[in-house]
């Protein structure tokens, strides 16, 4: 299982950890999903590989922008 982070900018409640996990949680081989709002963060732990732009475009389509730490 490999693990990526992503700082994400512009969330700033647990609706917006819940948007920005549902659209990513979407994505194939995605198995565990942090948000933090606080501190920006996003975690994923995936089985298989996974593109990061999938990952940019799902943050995207909650209506925030991300990248790659």
């Amino acid at each position: 299982m490999e693990q990526r982070e992503y700082q994400v900018t512009g969330m700033t409640c647990g609706h917006c950890e819940s948007s920005v996990r549902e659209e990513v949680g979407q994505i194939v081989g995605v198995e565990g999903i942090e948000v933090s709002a606080s501190s920006g963060r996003l975690v994923l732990s995936t089985t298989e590989p996974v593109d990061d732009a999938a990952v940019l475009a799902a943050v995207d389509e909650a209506g925030y922008q991300a990248a790659r730490v």
